[in-house]
């Protein structure tokens, strides 16, 4: 059983974000959901315990865990806020491009802020004109002595308005991915504009709006790695995602499973608990199978990125379809069990249920997972 269980530092991990969920996040989520509240000295509170920058190196100040680690923190914070988890998640993964890919002078410029959640990052990658063929992006950046100028939009942006820092995907060279570059551009930049917040289905809890870049003079030093390969990192960039949305999709599956167990004990119809009725037992049943398998592929994907294996795209892409898709499937159960009362605002089922359904649109849509898994499988058939 030992490969198959955590370690001692795993569980102590999970430990401390389940006491940080059930002290910092659940007991505020549904007001956070329905006031449309922005948590921000929640988020900063996360970061002192190390939850900004979770595979950021010891060396750039982050505390160096690996994907399995931050799975089980993005699952346990997603038990009480899916949309709180997933804001973190998305500032960790801007952190680590830097600290991964970045040079000295951009590491030490922005990773201390970051690390500490003094600043917060934005990724940006998706356009008004370019969702999943994301390699057909437009935003470009013309190289004006040592500046690049910046012109173009980016859509669907976690945070627009509000974070401080956007890495960024620009176009330098020729269409396609070999002509996508990465640069860190702030919020202050002359040039730099937001529209509105995106009125959403869920993700209540942070903000999302289009970025807007209008002649944005970048600093060459602000360039992440070397022209040409910031597609190569994005792409890199989500296969972490992609984990911890997965993971956020546990966490959030968890809560309603647990939500339904409760409910199910307590109500009664037809003289007994509706527990007991086997047709529900049997639901709770299918329920712990689909999320006990598709949590043992995610950490498996989770210890195959952190080992650089060669198929951890694969497995990344299989462990987020799959944890998106089940997690989904139980928490619509849930509702189901919950009758009426599961469509009420009064129950946490309803929230969960809308912010889980995005899970499986971003990071990647659950489709694109399919490709890519295909095209590997194919790939080593051959």
């Amino acid at each position: 059983m030992t490969q198959f269980a955590l370690t001692d530092d795993q569980i102590a991990i999970r430990e401390t974000a389940e006491r940080f969920t059930a002290a910092e996040i659940t007991p505020h989520a549904a007001e956070w959901d329905e006031k449309h509240i922005f948590p921000r000295d929640t988020i900063k509170r996360a970061a002192d315990l190390g939850f900004a920058a979770i595979y950021v190196s010891e060396d750039s100040g982050g505390i160096g865990l690996g994907r399995l680690e931050a799975a089980l923190i993005m699952e346990a914070m997603a038990y009480g806020c899916p949309s709180t988890s997933a804001f973190i998640s998305i500032h960790n993964m801007a952190s680590w491009m830097i600290d991964c890919f970045g040079g000295a002078r951009v590491k030490e410029k922005y990773l201390p802020s970051l690390v500490s959640m003094d600043a917060i990052a934005s990724y940006c990658l998706t356009e008004p004109g370019s969702g999943s063929d994301a390699a057909a992006m437009k935003t470009s950046a013309v190289r004006d002595g040592d500046h690049y100028v910046v012109n173009g939009a980016k859509a669907f942006i976690s945070g627009a308005g509000a974070n401080d820092i956007y890495v960024t995907m620009v176009r330098t060279g020729a269409d396609g991915p070999g002509g996508v570059s990465c640069l860190v551009i702030e919020k202050d930049m002359p040039g730099v504009s937001f529209g509105a917040n995106e009125r959403k289905l869920g993700w209540h809890s942070q903000p999302t709006a289009q970025v807007h870049f209008d002649d944005v003079r970048v600093p060459v030093e602000n360039r992440v790695g070397e022209e040409g390969h910031g597609f190569k990192f994005a792409m890199a960039g989500l296969d972490g995602g992609r984990l911890n949305i997965g993971a956020c999709s546990l966490g959030g599956a968890q809560r309603a499973l647990d939500e339904a167990i409760a409910y199910t004990r307590d109500r009664r119809q037809f003289g007994k608990s509706i527990v007991d009725f086997q047709a529900t037992q049997f639901k709770l049943a299918d329920m712990e199978t689909d999320l006990q398998a598709a949590r043992a592929l995610l950490y498996m994907a989770a210890a195959k990125v952190s080992a650089g294996a060669p198929d951890k795209t694969k497995f990344a892409a299989m462990a987020k379809r799959l944890a998106t898709d089940a997690g989904s499937s139980v928490v619509d159960r849930a509702l189901q069990l919950h009758g009426g009362y599961g469509y009420l605002m009064d129950y946490p089922i309803e929230r969960l249920w809308r912010d889980l359904r995005v899970h499986q649109i971003l990071e990647g849509t659950n489709e694109v997972m399919r490709i890519i898994t295909a095209r590997e499988l194919l790939r080593a058939a051959n």
